[in-house]
């Protein structure tokens, strides 16, 4: 009896005072659906991946349901969702039906998040590999890398270190996404082994779809990385972003910028053909000037560039007399060369040599077969790293 007049008592005095009595549990913002079927290899980082995203949506107030069960993909199922979290699927996992009632589900405004093996999953159903953004090429040995944040502002990246160090399994790309999709993030490919990309390797990133959202990041594959505070943060922000729509994610193809090492440093060759050709025409970014040899092999150009540097792409643009076979040479001191990369059947024109991975101060291009009759010939000798 008195417990009774307690409580009449105090919905006397939240009455009175205007107040609304706020429920125990409130209502989730929304619910997301979880899927980690495979048909190819499988991540051992899938069950707390999962549980990592329940923890994440109990914490910020959606909930989460998570399938390995296809035939969840039908259209009154997917309709209860916000967006389906692909988690590290791999292989063909939905049937044709199936597939139909997911591209309507993103027709219908539905969001997608795609977590590291999501690209590498459904190479025959090229609507897919428009939602993802790129398919799965390749990867090196798990590793430390840097991440560079591109944006800032969205939710999946605003907070984090924009050089973001880290390890997990880093993805090359069968395409370079940028010209699709809106980057967030690129892989320093100068601090790790193994990158096949190049200077402009996104590893995140975000678009408008077919009507729906879609977010996809390349990170996620170790069972440690669900534990990082900065990569959940990356994770949350995604999710909101598929569920929510709240952040632009319009396709910006300007690449990162880029500084070239080798501009206007010292350059000295083995030769030149006359004075009219110094080494130094090579490395002063006018397309017109040449280095050019004389008329034997080997040849080199080497360049200083001042300070150790790491190396990870050398572009060179030959003239019509070019280097068929030639050897990327660095060096810390100018004299003892190691070859970091050796070309062979070279025909000309441009050489963008990337993925290289190499600590140097001074770097030699180092040739032992011309292309023709005639000396090396290079208008353009280009080094960039960090």
């Amino acid at each position: 009896m008195l417990r009774r007049l307690a409580f009449f008592c105090v919905a006397v005095v939240t009455a009175a005072l205007g107040l609304t009595a706020v429920p125990a549990h409130a209502a989730p913002d929304f619910t997301v659906l979880v899927f980690s079927k495979t048909a190819g290899f499988r991540h051992d980082s899938i069950p707390t991946g999962i549980q990592t995203i329940r923890d994440l949506g109990t914490a910020n107030n959606f909930a989460v349901e998570a399938t390995e069960d296809a035939a969840q993909f039908n259209t009154a199922n997917l309709a209860r969702f916000k967006a389906v979290i692909w988690l590290s699927t791999t292989g063909d996992v939905l049937n044709a039906a199936q597939q139909t009632a997911f591209e309507n589900y993103i027709r219908a405004g539905g969001g997608y998040v795609g977590v590291h093996a999501a690209s590498d999953t459904e190479y025959d159903w090229p609507w897919y590999g428009g939602l993802v953004g790129a398919y799965f090429a390749s990867h090196p040995a798990i590793q430390a890398a840097t991440v560079r944040i591109a944006d800032t502002t969205h939710p999946s990246t605003v907070g984090l270190p924009v050089a973001w160090s880290r390890t997990d399994e880093w993805y090359n790309y069968r395409t370079n996404p940028r010209s699709q999709v809106h980057v967030l993030a690129t892989l320093d490919e100068s601090t790790y082994s193994g990158g096949a990309m190049g200077s402009d390797h996104p590893i995140s990133w975000c678009r408008a779809y077919d009507g729906g959202r879609s977010f996809y990041t390349g990170m996620g594959h170790t069972i440690d990385s669900y534990g990082e505070a900065n990569y959940r943060t990356h994770l949350l922000g995604g999710v909101r972003y598929a569920a929510q729509g709240t952040s632009s994610c319009a396709v910006d193809t300007t690449p990162p910028p880029q500084t070239d090492l080798a501009l206007n440093h010292p350059a000295t060759a083995s030769s030149v053909e006359n004075a009219s050709f110094p080494a130094s025409n090579a490395v002063d970014a006018s397309t017109t000037t040449r280095w050019s040899s004389a008329f034997s092999d080997p040849q080199w150009i080497r360049v200083d560039l001042g300070a150790t540097h790491t190396v990870n792409r050398v572009r060179l643009v030959w003239e019509a007399a070019y280097g068929k076979d030639y050897q990327i040479q660095t060096s810390a001191d100018g004299n003892t060369w190691t070859t970091i990369r050796t070309v062979t059947n070279g025909n000309g024109g441009e050489d963008d040599n990337t993925g290289l991975n190499a600590s140097a101060r001074y770097l030699r291009i180092y040739g032992t077969a011309r292309g023709t009759q005639w000396g090396y010939s290079l208008y353009t000798f280009q080094v960039y790293g960090t």
